[in-house]
């Protein structure tokens, strides 16, 4: 019940997932990245576990494709489940169990991972990949938001969505951003709405990880 975008960006090396569901907390079960590792999403019956395993494996020097057939062999719910990585050095690879509830699949192009299930069909990814594709001289995160929203508009999943994510790697161990919505009518255009008040904070919530002694957000004047 959930479609996404992965990607990683070959000037930058920024890594990144945007993703929405129909189910509570998206954020909670599917996403996961770190910089100069990779990113993963573990869809239809998620299960974090193998999130964590599939970034264990990811440290232990794995490639995407030998990080998905791991998980498989060690999964044995492995046919309900959607799997896609993308690692640092850009191999990628995807997984769609065969138990996976209609209309379900996913695309792998050009450093994009778009894939979902329980969808009214393919124009849901299809639209993702395109808009990302024609967004190319936009911000890696813009980028991703902007693919969430055309999914959306070509018809999301069946049902509709209850919650949305987007997370991003740079070359920090901390993630430039780590947004959730967890529950909400309307839940990728409330993260466009977050994201949006977040955006000049981002150079601020990076200066603060990096040095304390910077005052306090609503005393910080962004640049833009």
């Amino acid at each position: 019940m959930t479609f996404s975008i992965l990607a990683r960006c070959p000037q930058t090396r920024m890594l990144g997932i945007a993703t929405a569901t129909r189910s509570f907390a998206v954020g909670a079960r599917v996403p996961f990245a770190a910089a100069r590792l990779g990113v993963v999403a573990i869809m239809s019956r998620a299960d974090a576990r193998l999130g964590h395993f599939a970034m264990d494996l990811l440290r232990q020097g794995y490639k995407a494709s030998m990080v998905v057939d791991t998980l498989v062999r060690n999964d044995p719910f492995a046919e309900h489940r959607q799997l896609a990585v993308i690692d640092d050095d850009g191999d990628m690879a995807a997984r769609t169990g065969t138990a996976n509830t209609d209309w379900a699949g996913h695309q792998i192009h050009d450093g994009v991972i778009v894939l979902g299930n329980v969808l009214p069909g393919v124009q849901t990814l299809d639209a993702m990949r395109n808009r990302f594709a024609a967004t190319a001289a936009e911000p890696f995160e813009d980028r991703l938001l902007s693919a969430l929203e055309a999914g959306r508009n070509a018809g999301g999943q069946i049902g509709g969505q209850v919650s949305a994510a987007l997370l991003v790697y740079d070359q920090d161990k901390f993630a430039r951003i780590d947004l959730r919505v967890d529950q909400h009518n309307e839940p990728v255009g409330e993260l466009r709405r977050v994201f949006e008040a977040y955006r000049p904070y981002i150079p601020y919530y990076i200066q603060r990880q990096r040095d304390p002694r910077v005052p306090p957000w609503h005393e910080w004047k962004p640049t833009v």
